[in-house]
């Protein structure tokens, strides 16, 4: 009997993926725990495994198709006798530009019949009359003396936008402004103009992009954010973290990051008031600091965590951080390692950003803005020395963790960052 595969549910909330590419085709024999295809869910692109093995008999859904519902059958897999006779009603994948031409067939057979002609003008004529311009377009229109009819929009959906008229008043040809014209000639058939003639190109959101962004929309509407910011001395930090490299001879090589890392989860370990997250009914208070941490990739922001992070050493942070962060740009991460956390970091030091203010990632209640490290001028028991001077500013969800709570937090924080041996009591 033919066997199907389905969209899998790669994560306990993804409902829909991506499926970005298949590794087999029609024809092919599969063997159990081959790779077969991979999907792209809201935060990774994932490998998925044949459960049965078989000959594929017929794919369904397209490479590149988008927002494939879990549980769908994508494949069909036929065992030892079996063709593509058995596999039946299947449903088929449906063809890129068939959607557009359904919906107007469907539009199509469910419109009323067309009612008698008559000689008075009725409400579809009064619409296909109407001029559609942008204001300042109809205004020039009107000092110039132009007919709006006559003039051929270039703005979105055929509007008449300035330069039509401008170009018409001029004498160029209607819908045709100077800037128009020559657009595929200069930039190429992939650029477009907006409604005010600036030349683009659009850049299609992938599932990381558009979930990251309506999360955290989500957090600025509904998260009541709260600031704080301090200053931390690296001296020390940059002394210790010299010395132990030079110990490594080679074998490992620790950043500063791998050591604000161990600070904050050794801060929320000394103080666990701000290891928490807000529900309605409780403040959830963590026993272990599960730190995420914010790494750029191609596809967007993603936030691998370092777990149990209290309980390791630097060493083990760093390897584990380097460990993450590649498979999260090669979009490797498997969900338990980026889902969850109890409190997040986001370092644009690397980029000599001195100071910013993040945006909390719910559930969590913190996260932390590590700004550059840079020299400048402190005073030092009486005396000015230079000092390398590195600013965070902590982002808390005010419902748990409120000023008095993160500004004891960053003292913690503070303190294990200025005296790094701490660190290892």
């Amino acid at each position: 009997m033919p066997i199907n595969v389905t969209m899998p549910a790669l994560s306990p909330t993804m409902t829909e993926g991506n499926l970005a590419k298949w590794h087999v085709k029609e024809g092919d024999n599969v063997g159990s725990g081959d790779v077969i295809a991979e999907i792209e869910t809201d935060k990774a692109t994932m490998e998925v495994e044949a459960v049965d093995e078989g000959v594929v008999g017929k794919i369904l859904i397209a490479e590149g198709t988008e927002a494939v519902k879990v549980n769908e059958v994508i494949a069909v897999l036929l065992e030892d006798g079996e063709t593509a006779n058995d596999i039946g009603e299947a449903p088929s994948a449906p063809a890129a530009d068939a959607a557009p031409e359904k919906d107007k067939l469907k539009a199509a057979s469910s419109a009323p019949a067309a009612a008698p002609t008559s000689s008075a003008s009725s409400p579809s004529d009064a619409k296909a009359d109407r001029v559609f311009a942008s204001p300042l377009a109809k205004r020039i229109a009107a000092q110039k003396g132009l007919d709006l009819k006559s003039i051929k929009g270039s703005g979105p959906k055929g509007r008449i936008v300035k330069a039509d008229v401008e170009s018409m008043s001029s004498g160029g040809k209607a819908g045709a402004s100077a800037s128009a014209a020559p657009v595929a000639e200069s930039y190429g058939d992939d650029v477009k103009l907006n409604m005010f003639g600036m030349p683009y190109k659009e850049i299609k959101n992938n599932n990381i992009k558009k979930v990251t962004a309506r999360r955290l929309t989500e957090s600025k509407q509904q998260v009541p954010h709260f600031y704080l910011s301090v200053e931390c001395n690296l001296d020390a930090l940059l002394a210790a973290r010299k010395e132990m490299n030079a110990a490594g001879d080679g074998e490992y090589k620790l950043s500063v990051n791998d050591f604000i890392i161990k600070a904050s989860a050794m801060a929320l370990k000394s103080y666990p008031a701000a290891n928490v997250s807000w529900t309605d009914d409780a403040v959830h208070q963590f026993l272990h600091s599960d730190i995420s941490i914010a790494v750029a990739t191609p596809n967007g922001l993603i936030t691998p965590i370092v777990k149990k992070a209290e309980s390791k050493g630097l060493k083990e942070i760093s390897a584990e951080m380097k460990e993450l962060a590649k498979r999260a740009r090669d979009g490797k991460l498997k969900p338990e390692e980026f889902q969850g956390g109890s409190f997040s970091i986001s370092n644009l030091g690397m980029f000599g950003v001195k100071n910013f203010q993040a945006i909390v990632n719910p559930p969590q209640s913190c996260i932390l803005a590590v700004g550059a490290g840079e020299q400048m001028p402190k005073v030092v028991n009486g005396e000015i020395k230079i000092c390398n001077i590195m600013t965070v500013t902590l982002s808390t969800d005010h419902r748990s963790v409120d000023g008095a709570v993160g500004a004891e937090f960053l003292q913690h924080f503070k303190r294990y960052i200025e005296n790094p041996v701490t660190m290892l009591l």
